[in-house]
């Protein structure tokens, strides 16, 4: 796996070296002191996997780099490491699209398991969030169509459809011949069309508007 920090403050960048560690020894960590330099090498290796982003720097900031980030490769997701706890930044950072927001106030392995979530497909929500978006699935359900058409492209409903039989991403990408990469974008893609942030709710409420 290749990982990509975002920091402008170095300890804090050797830091969360020494935690990505704890992911596995082959774990190749890049590291950026702006989100211009940040931007450069995600542009210049095409195998990265995820990007950990502060918002608070100088020049382009956080909220500019997601932006960008999504805009250059948008099938590699964006977490969000903030010093932060107020919800409308973390709700921010994720319609910019990030799929994660960690507040650095958080554990060691709640960052963990939040790039483990990410990398799987899901969004990981901190709990100041999490009870704003307990009734998501609700509003997924009406915004699932737009006057009787689905918002979701053809692929995505195809992908939704591969959901819903318990497919994972490897699987998917298989079956409809496309890269596992592009099976994460299209997720990412579905979850933030359906305002969901899990497969569970994808699928149900697919299921309820009857595009699946």
């Amino acid at each position: 796996m290749k990982m990509l920090i975002v920091d402008d403050h170095p300890i804090i960048r050797e830091g969360l070296v020494a935690l990505f560690r704890q992911i596995g020894a082959e774990t190749v960590i890049l590291q950026a002191g702006t989100a211009a330099e940040g931007l450069r090498l995600l542009t210049q290796h095409a195998d990265l996997d995820v990007v950990v982003l502060d918002l608070v720097m100088p020049g382009m900031d956080g909220w500019q780099a997601i932006s960008a980030f999504g805009q250059a490769r948008p099938e590699v997701p964006v977490v969000v490491l903030s010093s932060s706890e107020n919800p409308q930044d973390a709700r921010k950072a994720l319609a910019q699209g990030a799929l994660g927001y960690v507040p650095k106030s958080a554990g060691q392995q709640t960052l963990l398991s939040a790039i483990r979530l990410v990398l799987s497909g899901d969004i990981y929500l901190p709990p100041l969030l999490l009870t704003e978006v307990s009734a998501a699935p609700n509003t997924a359900l009406r915004t699932v169509t737009d006057q009787g058409r689905s918002v979701l492209t053809d692929r995505q409903i195809d992908v939704l459809r591969k959901l819903s039989e318990g497919r994972s991403n490897k699987a998917i990408a298989f079956e409809l011949d496309i890269a596992e990469k592009t099976v994460k974008a299209h997720v990412t893609a579905i979850f933030r069309a359906l305002n969901v942030v899990n497969r569970t709710q994808a699928v149900a409420a697919g299921r309820e508007a009857g595009v699946i």
